[in-house]
């Protein structure tokens, strides 16, 4: 009685969470439990259908705009008004199991059980004088088609790119990846939303100790809604106040075969294009895909050059401001008089100029972003040139700092994973403002500090910046330098330790 008043209190919250008798043998009854605990919705389809004397033999419910009505008039209400008694078959419910042409059916007896699958969009048959529902699955949700990678663009690859819709992305490893040991978990995460989420990996390549650890942390989340994989990579990741990132997510499918087959784990979540790849290292958030489809030589050079551009993107304005306000003596005098000459008109010491310009900067890229796209691009790149040359002719900053400003912009788009690129952005400002106290002294003791930082992080048990500390020599192969495929033998770290060998010799 409690929890009926409770329900009536509460609408679709506590219909989800305190509905859990068993199914009454009436069909009326039933369709009313059901229209009370969605709130008499109106995109709640209920269809009785009557056979001879019985006044409703059967009651089909779904929900409009998540299921297929084609589907369902075609393989669930043909067959009903169709149906005759057959004395083969011992109930009615095993009769219409055989009647009915959808493959996924299941049967379950209680109202929570079944509002679940209703609000999935699933259609349910309530039976008269059973007291079991039967569960078809007509989900269909409506979704974009399967586009190119939007933020991490294709130069040689596969154009594919995930989307929104759960099961086509997980159809995009699949085919590429057609091996029964591929394994696919799923499990729903969020009290309200109910989300699906689902990990893949390849057994007998993943440690399964890292599975059981995936698991049990996916399993501890507890949370009224799941609207997006950072949810779940906020919950997951080892170091919370971290600036890097210990959880990759990527749009791009063979991104994840790759680590697939390097024994790494991916999660699935329903309604956002990104999927999470755990464990992550440092070093592996400057590799492409489009290394390994290059030739060795330009693989190696373009990996090079991201980690030159990182290096510049965290520390080009520090050093900059370091050398102008504390170390005159380092800077050449043919360039320090050029400097010299650029800042005479100056009124703002160095740190002011770079603050100024960085924030600026940054302003105007996220100004650029959210304009839409037909004037984004245009705002960001016209506004800096105008800007720039507008502050050095009005003199409020010189030449020489516009250039170290628009050189670190540009590196911090060399990067081919954007959640370390922003790790560059933070860190930057603050090694500029320790820069400006301490001079290069203090850059290096922050560097170190962000050194001690990054040895002790730490991803789902593997060292963050593994293989290089702790060191390995036989998985330098594939860290700063690409080696040829033929010579990249053995998988990474994550990979299970008596599986390691991926390319094996003629027998």
């Amino acid at each position: 009685m409690w929890k009926r008043s409770r329900l009536k209190q509460e609408g679709n919250l506590g219909a989800s969470t305190s509905v859990n008798d068993l199914l009454n043998k009436d069909v009326n009854e039933n369709v009313a439990q059901i229209k009370e605990a969605l709130g008499n919705s109106s995109d709640l389809i209920t269809r009785f259908i009557k056979h001879g004397d019985n006044p409703t033999a059967f009651a089909v419910v779904h929900i409009d705009g998540i299921t297929n009505g084609q589907k369902i008039n075609e393989h669930i209400i043909d067959p009903l008004l169709s149906y005759q008694s057959d004395l083969n078959y011992k109930s009615i419910r095993d009769k219409l199991e055989q009647t009915i042409t959808i493959s996924n059916i299941k049967e379950k007896n209680t109202y929570k059980s079944i509002l679940s699958a209703i609000v999935s969009g699933n259609t349910v048959i309530f039976i008269n004088g059973d007291t079991s529902a039967i569960i078809l699955d007509t989900k269909e949700i409506e979704s974009r088609g399967i586009t190119e990678p939007t933020t991490q663009t294709v130069i040689r690859g596969p154009k594919d790119s995930f989307i929104e819709n759960l099961r086509t992305n997980t159809s995009l490893i699949r085919s590429r990846i057609q091996s029964p040991d591929l394994r696919l978990e799923s499990m729903i995460i969020g009290e309200v939303t109910q989300t699906a989420v689902e990990i893949m990996y390849i057994k007998g390549i993943a440690e399964e100790s890292m599975v059981r650890e995936v698991k049990n942390r996916l399993q501890k989340i507890k949370i009224d809604g799941i609207l997006e994989s950072s949810y779940i990579e906020n919950f997951i990741q080892d170091q919370k106040h971290s600036p890097f990132p210990t959880v990759q997510n990527t749009e791009r499918p063979d991104v994840v075969v790759g680590n697939l087959l390097e024994g790494r784990i991916a999660i699935f979540i329903t309604g956002t294009p990104y999927v999470l790849i755990v464990p992550v290292t440092f070093t592996q958030l400057f590799q492409s895909p489009e290394d390994y489809y290059q030739n060795q030589y330009i693989g190696s050079f373009l990996r090079m050059l991201r980690l030159v551009a990182f290096l510049l993107a965290l520390y080009a304005p520090a050093l900059y401001v370091a050398m102008i306000t504390h170390h005159q003596a380092l800077v050449p005098t043919v360039l320090l008089i050029s400097i010299a000459a650029q800042r005479e008109a100056i009124p703002f010491p160095a740190i002011v100029e770079a603050l100024l310009m960085e924030i600026t900067f940054e302003v105007l890229r996220e100004a650029g972003i959210r304009m839409p796209r037909a004037v984004g691009p245009a705002l960001s790149i016209v506004g800096a040139l105008i800007l720039g040359q507008a502050a050095v002719e009005a003199g409020f900053v010189s030449a020489a700092m516009v250039i170290i400003v628009s050189v670190t912009a540009i590196a911090s788009f060399a990067l081919p994973n954007y959640n370390i690129g922003i790790t560059a952005r933070i860190l930057r400002f603050l090694l500029l403002i320790i820069a400006s106290y301490a001079g290069l002294y203090g850059v290096l003791i922050a560097s170190l500090i962000i050194g001690m930082h990054m040895c002790g992080l730490q991803s789902f048990g593997v060292p963050y910046l593994a293989p290089i500390a702790p060191l390995n020599l036989k998985e330098q192969k594939d860290v700063f330098f690409r080696f040829s495929l033929r010579n990249l033998v053995m998988r990474p770290t994550p990979a299970k330790e008596n599986n390691r060998e991926r390319i094996r010799k003629k027998e």
